[in-house]
């Protein structure tokens, strides 16, 4: 039975929302069940043996062809559609925010405010994905973030960026915790902006940080001598990297081409937390956006006004915490 109490929790958003930092509330910040150290025998799925060894040393992974071209293509469509801009007509790309981010090093890099479209759900709910998350948490129980896309267009007046380092997430707290990035489009040109990181801080961060003053801000680096990595993919690639990577968006330089992707990671599911999942549940259903520090939402609110509900498959419904594990 639907009573006040319930609806109350129902429509709230979860009290770990990320209100000051840059990580998604959809999930918490760090996971009482630790990363995948092989100790359980269980045999991987996705990755190889050389590609878990490049995971442990460089703290990402790229998985080839993770989501198929047709269902990539269908939703790099609809983001240019829901965005209001005309692929072959750059005339149209550049428009004023729609709502400002706190976190300022978001803006003009091209956020799209989409959480629970029917399309982001299919990419979530692939097998190939979520076989790869299986491989890296060590456990089948998991839930997937809600989370939005990218639609990264050349910088130019009045649309500049600066590429930026951060963490998501204190690493002095070591997080258990990852994230994801879905390329929608080719992004193998090296002035085309995208995901960039620093896989030496990774591997040295225990001794950098001893070096760094006491009043450091524990979320931005600083870069100082480091090489700044660019982590080149072609559309269907599945970027998974380690929560205390350093990383970023590249600015996009090239003048004329596009990175389109999608945000998706998976956490260990957390099925005795009630208000979490009645949260994670009512986003879906009724297509609501995260809140949080980095997640302004879409002040026009077409997800509510002209998509319905994303029809799940059985692996999504398990994902999003309507059916337990």
């Amino acid at each position: 039975m639907k009573t006040e109490a319930n609806a109350t929790m129902i429509s709230m958003a979860p009290t770990m929302a990320h209100k000051d930092i840059p990580g998604n509330p959809s999930t918490t910040k760090s996971s009482a069940v630790k990363l995948n150290d092989r100790s359980n025998g269980q045999p991987l799925r996705v990755l190889s043996e050389a590609d878990w060894q490049f995971w442990i040393k460089n703290g990402y992974i790229v998985i080839k062809n993770a989501v198929s071209k047709e269902q990539i293509e269908r939703l790099a469509a609809f983001l240019w559609e829901f965005e209001e801009k005309d692929p072959n007509r750059p005339e149209t790309w550049y428009a004023p925010p729609r709502a400002e981010m706190q976190m300022k090093e978001l803006t003009n890099t091209g956020m799209v405010e989409v959480y629970n479209h029917q399309y982001l759900w299919d990419n979530r709910q692939v097998q190939r994905v979520y076989d790869a998350f299986v491989d890296i948490w060590g456990t089948e129980k998991l839930w997937v973030t809600i989370d939005r896309a990218n639609l990264n267009l050349p910088i130019k007046p009045g649309f500049e960026y600066k590429g930026f380092i951060h963490w998501d997430y204190d690493p002095e707290t070591k997080p258990q915790n990852v994230q994801g990035v879905l390329a929608l489009a080719d992004q193998t040109d090296e002035n085309m902006g995208g995901f960039q990181c620093i896989p030496e801080l990774f591997r040295t961060y225990d001794t950098w940080k001893l070096t760094q003053p006491d009043d450091r801000d524990h979320f931005k680096p600083d870069v100082t001598g480091f090489n700044i990595e660019k982590i080149k993919m072609e559309a269907g690639d599945l970027l998974i990297f380690n929560s205390l990577q350093p990383h970023g968006i590249r600015p996009n330089t090239s003048g004329n081409k596009v990175r389109l992707a999608q945000y998706i990671a998976m956490m260990p599911a957390q099925e005795d937390n009630e208000e979490l999942k009645q949260w994670r549940i009512s986003s879906w259903k009724e297509r609501k956006a995260p809140e949080g520090y980095a997640f302004p939402g879409d002040p026009r609110r077409w997800e509510q006004t002209k998509y319905g509900t994303a029809k799940l498959n059985e692996l999504g419904e398990k994902l999003l915490g309507l059916k337990k594990w």
